[in-house]
């Protein structure tokens, strides 16, 4: 019996450390309020967080037009990925400030 309390109480030990450590992941990927998190590059992504009055202006809107059509709703880094250059990326975002 005292095998089964053990196993039991093992058991839920695990749930919360599993749940914390989930939880604690999802709050570091998250981005803040107002602003949206995307991958960027052609190999190697980098993750960058942009504002989301970004998302109505049109030079954007083409990048997320070019990332629908190469990836769809199956993005590979589980988030929104923008296939283009990491410079250029940085050079359109620095213009829409």
């Amino acid at each position: 019996m005292a095998f089964v309390r053990n196993i039991l109480g093992a058991k839920k030990l695990l749930g919360r450390s599993l749940s914390a450590a989930s939880a604690s992941k999802r709050a570091a990927s998250a981005a803040p309020k107002g602003f949206l998190a995307v991958y960027v590059g052609e190999g190697q992504k980098k993750r960058y967080v942009v504002p989301v009055s970004y998302l109505s202006q049109p030079s954007f809107q083409a990048l997320l037009n070019k990332s629908e059509e190469e990836f769809g709703f199956n993005h590979p880094m589980g988030g929104l990925t923008i296939p283009c250059p990491e410079d250029i990326f940085i050079t359109l975002t620095s213009r829409l400030q």
